[in-house]
């Protein structure tokens, strides 16, 4: 389980059972999901993607991923994790429209790059970014992200690659 982070508006700690409804509402809007993975998913997906999170990566501890709370309400998704796309660690957040505007996407990325550093020791993080996603490349860009290289996606889209490195 990873351990609860706070920002000066947000926690981020683990999901429990029941912000099952939350998860699913926040990935199926599409507003967020057309920004994630591969797009937005059946219900009963990011249902199965949500048990997951308890049987298979808080159980073996494979990566820290967190909910996202403002005043107790679940706004939004943060993990950080090793992928072979980046060949180091990467964040990745989610909030829900009614968070957006506010700086709240800014105070969430930066908790998550001060954990890649602080906790975990790392010397850079890495974010991937549809490069159609102008707000989140404004927002990383802000924050001291850099983009070191584009993926060629097979439907034809671009996917942007961006680290920040520990100053």
């Amino acid at each position: 389980m990873p351990p609860a982070l706070r920002t000066p508006r947000l926690l981020l700690d683990p999901y429990t059972p029941e912000d099952e409804e939350s998860f699913v509402a926040l990935f199926q809007d599409t507003r967020v999901s057309r920004w994630m993975g591969d797009g937005p998913s059946p219900e009963t997906e990011d249902r199965a993607l949500f048990g997951r999170i308890f049987t298979k990566v808080y159980a073996q501890d494979l990566f820290d991923v967190w909910a996202v709370r403002r005043d107790r309400l679940l706004v939004g998704h943060a993990e950080i994790k090793r992928t072979d796309v980046v060949g180091g660690h990467e964040i990745v957040y989610a909030l829900a429209p009614e968070a957006w505007g506010s700086g709240l996407g800014t105070e969430l990325a930066q908790a998550l790059v001060g954990y890649g550093f602080e906790t975990l020791g790392l010397t850079e993080v890495h974010a991937t970014v549809d490069a159609r996603n102008e707000a989140s490349l404004r927002l990383l860009g802000r924050i001291g992200f850099e983009h070191v290289r584009d993926i060629e996606e097979d439907d034809g889209g671009v996917t942007r690659v961006l680290t920040s490195r520990r100053g």
